[in-house]
């Protein structure tokens, strides 16, 4: 096991600089997602770790050693790519073992690794199977295995899940977190998906054109997000946004004027604000409450409706606002395209953002709030 430092990297093709100097501190045996939109970088900064790509720039420790000049096989790095590559005339068995060989390791050595990859993963019964016998998410499990067997220090993995289906998408990647229960190896993960990243990581890095734009344990991002970017892309479906300008300002609260008449009350730190200043006030579909005394309340009408069983998404839109909101709703509620629905914003719920979309820090601990207070989503027709 080893921890991974990031110093300044930066990587550049040609004239064109993709990374912009990445400062990212890894723990030893820490499960770290890169996660953004695709173009954000993720991928490349995956491959500098893996000596796939060269540093333009800065300096890359794994296990306190200086690896920028040294070959991939010499790194101590194990990568799993989005492509299985597997041999298609070789069984899983030989699939395995085949890194190994070329290694010049014993069969003897070479028999007991294959064998305890193949116990980890529980897919001993498959070893003398070839890959047109496997399903995808056994194909997925012989690739993770050829890495496992190389007893690397550090596991990369390069969006493994991409080409499984949803069900096998859910279920590797409960494989995947039990793998780092087990081996409690350094592991990095790439994937496009904030559902995997926000499941799967103890520490998520955010990504945004070679940028990294926030770093934290996945509640972190999901309850203090640093920017209007981190907030939308985290929490599915993304946080709601509203334009609005601050009436008041404290170390405490800010009152927010949305649309024509309706104030807010944020429960944010606004002192570096102005009375005046344009702000976006965010509250997440799921953060809506009952009305009740002290709640600001907004009204529109129904646009869709999504049953999803356990929820139900409603669409609406609000004309005064001048943007449509979602809002999660109870499972067992029912409405239908036309409903007009009064939804109250929770000041302990309530995020905000100035014109330059950097957050004013909340004073409020979501995560000690009472539970019913954050979910409990309910309307008046």
């Amino acid at each position: 096991m080893a921890a991974i430092n990031l110093n300044a990297v930066r990587k550049s093709f040609g004239d064109i600089e993709t990374i912009h100097g990445v400062d990212i501190d890894i723990q030893d045996g820490e499960f770290v997602v890169f996660v953004g939109p695709s173009g954000c970088g993720k991928s490349t900064l995956l491959r500098l770790v893996a000596g796939l790509e060269d540093i333009t720039a800065g300096e890359l420790q794994i296990g306190n050693k200086v690896v920028n000049e040294l070959p991939p096989p010499d790194r101590g790095v194990a990568m799993v790519f989005q492509s299985y590559a597997l041999y298609p005339h070789m069984t899983v068995y030989e699939n395995m073992a085949f890194g190994l060989k070329l290694a010049h390791k014993s069969k003897e050595e070479i028999k007991q690794r294959v064998i305890n990859a193949a116990r980890i993963l529980q897919m001993e019964h498959l070893l003398d199977r070839k890959p047109k016998e496997l399903s995808g998410g056994q194909r997925q499990r012989v690739a993770i295995g050829r890495a496992i067997v190389r007893e690397p220090q550090v596991f990369l993995f390069d969006e493994p899940l991409s080409n499984l289906d949803a069900a096998l998408r859910i279920q590797m990647r409960m494989e995947i977190s039990k793998l780092h229960n087990d081996l409690k190896t350094t592991m990095v993960y790439v994937t496009h998906d904030q559902i995997e990243a926000m499941t799967m990581a103890n520490k998520i890095v955010v990504l945004r054109d070679g940028y990294v734009e926030q770093i934290g344990a996945p509640l972190e991002l999901y309850h203090h997000p640093t920017n209007l970017f981190v907030a939308g892309f985290i929490g599915s479906p993304q946080m709601n946004f509203i334009a609005g300008e601050l009436a008041e300002i404290d170390e405490h609260y800010a009152m927010v004027r949305i649309g024509n008449s309706t104030t807010v009350k944020a429960d944010v730190d606004a002192t570096r604000g102005n009375v005046g200043d344009k702000v976006t006030l965010g509250i997440r579909p799921e953060h809506y409450i009952q009305n009740g005394t002290n709640v600001s309340t907004i009204t529109g009408q129904v646009l869709v409706v999504e049953q999803l069983g356990d929820s139900t998404l409603i669409h609406m839109t609000v004309e005064d606002l001048g943007n449509n909101l979602v809002v999660r709703l109870a499972g067992n509620r029912f409405f239908k395209v036309g409903d007009t629905l009064n939804i109250g914003l929770p000041e302990n719920a309530c995020h905000l953002f100035d014109s330059d979309g950097m957050a004013f820090k909340r004073v409020v601990d979501p995560l000690e709030a009472t539970p019913d207070a954050l979910r409990d989503a309910a309307v008046q027709h």
